[in-house]
């Protein structure tokens, strides 16, 4: 008889989940169910065509190269035309603060690994991104909690949070994930001056910052960091450890990131990168950068941008037309989701029940919160449906959400008596 392996497991294991939202992907592959659960991009505007075209390049031109192994900091044109698309939104870098990882949540696993040891606390925005706290947990996280409101980060809460000694700040300054919002242009220069006040690094967490469809772009808190650190002899990184990925602005199946920091953070990295998978495939890199270069991701980010904001726009319109007045929502100006919230009591995965019924999905809000759910809420996604599946989704959606109010309403009245 086989051993039994529970007993084998290493302690770090005893808290690591899976994440809810694979987990209710699961439920929704039924074609006759509306999907708002998952942060996926629109397959429709996948440049197919082009990546084609790339593979057969790169394969035809530098073969021998794709296909062996590469330097574990990443492919150096792929590198040096981030950095120049950085530079578009003022962030001054060069390929030595650049480091490829395997998608935005690895970057997320190294630092991790590189800054936590167990029981430190870590402070997130309250709610924050899943992929995160999965990432924080495993390495033994404790937290501090923020919460967020319409305009980010509540700043005026943030000093006393940064009192207790958090080791680092984990925030997403634009669109959120989950709530959708944008932190103000205000509160980051509050937030990047609080940083330097205590001397508590920021990971700034930006995948979305490119798809925004409305407004004005604003300074990423790496710029505005770096501004307040000017030396005589240029600039110097400061407090903010910068990431970003290609999964929203290209395809998350090429799993490309990429983390900015100081040469001697990235060296550090570097070798965690090096126990992990020894580098990302130079293969994808190849083909990513054939893809993106020669102007193709500007344009290409455009085409995505309108695409979306009709998405957005169609989600908006549809919640104001179906759902009942004791709902509230987000309206985001850019990303991939916006954050609805329900009246006191609405039990979120019984509602998810009641939705599933009714062949649509979301994603219940409790997981987000670090420290427990805070209110009843849901994360709907309008990148992945048509218009015209979201207005339908959003018509089902708001029959089972009607029914858990008046359920919910019943409870508290029968227990009032």
């Amino acid at each position: 008889m086989a051993a039994p392996w529970a007993h084998r497991y290493a302690q770090r294991t005893k808290t690591a989940k899976s994440s809810i939202i694979r987990e209710l992907l699961k439920l929704t592959t039924k074609p006759e169910i509306i999907s708002f659960a998952g942060g996926l991009p629109a397959p429709e505007v996948f440049p197919t065509e082009r990546f084609r075209e790339a593979c057969d390049r790169v394969l035809a031109t530098q073969a021998t190269t794709a296909l062996q192994y590469g330097p574990s900091e990443g492919y150096r044109p792929l590198r040096e035309l981030i950095v120049a698309q950085m530079a578009k939104y003022g962030i001054v870098a060069t390929v030595d603060n650049v480091l490829i990882t395997s998608g935005s949540q690895q970057a997320l696993d190294l630092i991790a690994k590189l800054l936590i040891n167990r029981g430190d606390r870590i402070l997130v925005e309250s709610p924050t991104y899943l992929g995160a706290l999965q990432a924080f947990d495993l390495m033994g996280a404790e937290y501090v909690t923020v919460p967020i409101d319409g305009l980010g980060l509540q700043i005026r809460l943030l000093e006393g949070a940064l009192r207790s000694g958090p080791k680092f700040m984990y925030v997403l300054p634009n669109f959120q994930n989950p709530g959708g919002v944008t932190l103000s242009e205000d509160r980051r220069t509050q937030l990047v001056w609080l940083s330097d006040k205590y001397g508590i690094p920021i990971i700034e967490d930006d995948p979305y910052g490119q798809l925004r469809y409305e407004g004005e772009h604003i300074k990423p808190l790496v710029v505005l960091d770096r501004a307040n650190v000017l030396r005589d002899n240029g600039y110097q990184f400061g407090n903010v450890i910068y990431l970003s990925t290609f999964s929203k602005v290209l395809a998350p199946g090429l799993r490309l990131g990429w983390i900015v920091a100081p040469p001697e953070v990235i060296t550090r990295l570097v070798q965690l990168k090096q126990c992990a998978d020894l580098h990302t495939s130079t293969f994808t890199q190849m083909v990513a950068y054939e893809v993106a270069k020669d102007g193709f991701l500007d344009e290409h980010v455009k085409t995505i941008r309108q695409c979306y904001k009709k998405r957005r726009d169609s989600m908006l319109a549809a919640l104001s037309d179906f759902f009942p007045p004791e709902v509230t929502w987000t309206r985001p100006q850019g990303g991939l989701f916006l954050w609805v919230t329900m009246p006191a009591g609405v039990d979120g995965m019984r509602l998810f029940d009641e939705a599933i019924r009714h062949n649509v999905a979301f994603v219940p809000g409790q997981p987000f919160f670090a420290e427990g759910d805070v209110g009843s809420h849901m994360r709907l996604n309008f990148s992945n449906a048509t218009p015209e599946m979201i207005r339908e989704g959003i018509r089902r959606l708001s029959i089972a959400v009607a029914h858990e109010v008046e359920h919910t309403a019943g409870v508290v009245s029968t227990t009032a008596v």
